[in-house]
């Protein structure tokens, strides 16, 4: 998967970057309710981080935060973007079943938006082991991805009863649809998903 998305950032083919209007809201609600619930923003984790964007937006709300990603080129990219919008991120490339000691601990929020449902099985369960190992009891897991089929190249999605046998120690507690609307149409059909997991 790695060298699938390696390439697109060295080709500029990153569809993915372009949020849509609807998609931004949306995400900017759960934010919002994620902050309200939650008290002051505390440390947040953005897997699959990308060139950062998300990230951004999470630090320039007041989260302390560390982005992971493993396309250096990507890393490289979301660097220069905090700098030029002044936030403090830390950004890291590594692997996100494996993420180790360097990705710290502590974090009370995990944004994911399209990392998992790209992952193979293995690579899912381990990832999952991953995220509880870095999280504390209560954390919130918000995760964006698309609903299970074959639709290459797009990633093969996720159901709700495999998040939770995946996440043995989370509970599911939201399973929303995403707002497709502008979306291009192999999109609009992937049944995208905002899941929200919260860890016991």
């Amino acid at each position: 998967m790695n060298l699938g998305y390696a390439l697109a950032y060295r080709l500029g083919i990153t569809p993915w970057e372009r949020a849509r209007p609807g998609f931004r809201a949306q995400l900017g609600t759960y934010l919002d309710h994620e902050e309200t619930g939650g008290g002051a923003p505390g440390r947040a984790l953005d897997v699959g981080c990308g060139t950062g964007d998300h990230s951004i937006e999470l630090a320039g709300r007041g989260w302390q935060v560390t982005g992971v990603d493993g396309v250096a080129t990507a890393v490289h990219r979301a660097k220069t973007k905090a700098a030029a919008e002044g936030v403090d991120v830390s950004f890291l490339v590594g692997d996100v079943t494996t993420l180790g000691p360097a990705a710290g601990s502590g974090f009370r929020f995990v944004l994911d938006v399209g990392c998992f449902h790209g992952l193979t099985a293995s690579q899912r369960h381990d990832y999952a082991r991953e995220i509880s190992a870095v999280t504390d009891p209560g954390a919130s897991l918000l995760m964006f991805a698309f609903g299970p089929g074959h639709r290459r190249p797009l990633p093969r999605g996720v159901a709700r009863a495999e998040l939770e046998r995946t996440f043995p120690d989370w509970t599911l507690d939201a399973d929303d649809p995403a707002d497709t609307a502008g979306m291009p149409r192999p999109l609009r059909n992937s049944n995208p998903r905002w899941f929200h997991l919260t860890r016991r």
